[in-house]
């Protein structure tokens, strides 16, 4: 029987409207599953493309046998467009047996149409990716980090050196056989923290104010901080091959001036785009000025070697609808407007699950037959676990330090970011990326119910904050 393919349509879009369509269909699915259960969404996502990903691809349907290569197929499509024969570059980065399948995928009647599916998938997530990190960044506030100083800043600190530390241990005990570059970007991915998950549980047994609260989302901004500059000095390793000490410094040099000189120069340039675009309406203003500021400092980021997210962040760091209050003043428009948050929340609400069902779809349950496989992942997931508890005691007493510690647990969609670049640079092959997303997964699903037990576990009075603002 011949395996699936999407079906010929007379407009050369069709298959593009139908392909991305039906996987946004899955995600939904996916997220009214997830809420329903009282889980987080991209948990349902994330599942639901595991799901899709190895039922349709032992089903023999082919765009989803080519979604799971991910980057690798678009290497042999452009190594063969620029002259090298396409069963050889195949059988290079597949094998033999994998290449031949890509061949006939790529070669047979419906092959262009499945390649244009996957391509704009591809660029729809990498744009959910942005837009991802840019709403994390908007999420946060600096001042939020001020208001718990020290605090915050040693809770993220040893939130993001000891998992990488023991990231590193496990990986070198159970893997001894992998390059130093592939062992740093495992530990790297350890140390993400994913504030949002935090952030619902903690609005949910209103201790968002509390002293405790305050330090774990404090914290959460300074470790996507930290996590990101990690990121990018391990990219820069695998990038240039070595680990050079003048490398490392240099990265860090960067990543530093980046984000200090977007954070200083940034409110102006918002605000004098905004004056700019004063003949717009103020809802107008305020999209287009976010949008191209967004995209703006992702190129800028990638330009100075960075990963284009950690410009998103910046950017949601930066932006805020104070930057449009003269704006606001001068055109006389009283009403209540838009967020910026509410603005962009569309292309969030879109982009978004694409990235997280196509990281399901690439998880392949396969991977996990080999024992070396389910070892490395129970190896990653006790460093996860552990790393993030003694966080913990960065936090001055009488506070609940496990509290903190588990607050500080989940990885979320900034892990799977994480993974998702490692894999997008080649550093992290199928059984490694399917083992950081079961350990993303993990973290992710027995934090909430941990932290919401703990935080119950005490009388709200006792973690009572008397420089916290009443809610």
């Amino acid at each position: 029987m011949e395996p699936r393919a999407i079906v010929t349509h007379g407009d050369p879009i069709a298959p593009v409207i139908l392909g991305v369509t039906s996987i946004l269909l899955f995600a939904i699915i996916g997220r009214v599953v997830a809420r329903r259960l009282g889980q987080p969404t991209v948990l349902g996502e994330l599942l639901m493309g595991i799901l899709l990903g190895n039922l349709a691809y032992y089903l023999g349907i082919d765009l989803i046998t080519v979604l799971r290569e991910g980057q690798s197929v678009f290497d042999v499509v452009n190594r063969t467009l620029a002259g090298a024969p396409v069963g050889e570059v195949a059988a290079e980065i597949f094998g033999v047996e994998k290449g031949a399948e890509i061949v006939r995928i790529v070669t047979g009647p419906h092959g262009g149409e499945v390649m244009q599916v996957a391509h704009t998938v591809d660029v729809f997530s990498r744009y959910g990716v942005i837009f991802l990190l840019f709403m994390v960044g908007l999420e946060n506030e600096l001042r939020d980090l001020q208001q718990v100083g020290r605090d915050a800043v040693r809770v993220a600190v040893i939130g993001v050196v000891v998992p990488f530390l023991l990231g590193m241990a496990a990986t070198v005990l159970l893997r001894p056989d992998m390059s130093m570059s592939t062992i740093m970007f495992i530990a790297a991915t350890l140390g993400a923290t994913s504030v949002g998950i935090s952030a619902q549980v903690l609005h949910e047994v209103d201790q968002h104010r509390s002293r405790t609260g305050r330090i774990v989302l404090g914290a959460a901004v300074a470790d996507d901080i930290l996590g990101l500059m990690m990121l990018a000095i391990v990219s820069g390793i695998v990038v240039s091959g070595s680990v050079d000490l003048r490398e490392v410094i240099f990265i860090i040099t960067i990543s530093a001036l980046f984000l200090g000189s977007a954070i200083a120069l940034g409110p102006y340039i918002v605000r004098f785009s905004a004056h700019i675009m004063r003949r717009l309406d103020l809802v107008e203003a305020k999209m287009f000025t976010s949008y191209l500021f967004v995209m703006v400092l992702a190129w800028v980021a990638n330009l100075a070697g960075l990963a284009t997210i950690v410009g998103a962040f910046a950017a949601g760091l930066i932006l805020s609808d104070q930057h449009f209050k003269d704006y606001e003043d001068e055109s006389g428009q009283s009403d209540r407007q838009l967020t910026i948050r509410e603005l962009i929340m569309p292309l969030e609400v879109i982009l978004v699950p694409i990235f997280f069902i196509l990281m399901g779809i690439q998880v392949k349950l396969e991977s996990f037959l080999h024992w070396s496989v389910i070892v490395l992942a129970a190896g990653l997931l006790v460093a996860a676990i552990v790393g993030k508890l003694v966080s913990g005691i960065g936090a001055a007493r009488p506070i609940n330090r496990l509290a903190v510690g588990i607050g500080m647990l989940p990885r979320g969609e900034v892990g799977l970011v994480f993974a998702a670049i490692g894999r997008t640079l080649g550093v992290l092959n199928d059984a490694v990326f399917s083992a950081i997303v079961l350990m993303v997964v993990v973290t992710t699903l027995i934090a909430p119910p941990w932290l919401k037990h703990e935080l119950l576990r005490q009388p709200p009075e006792a973690d009572a904050d008397p420089d916290a603002r009443p809610g």
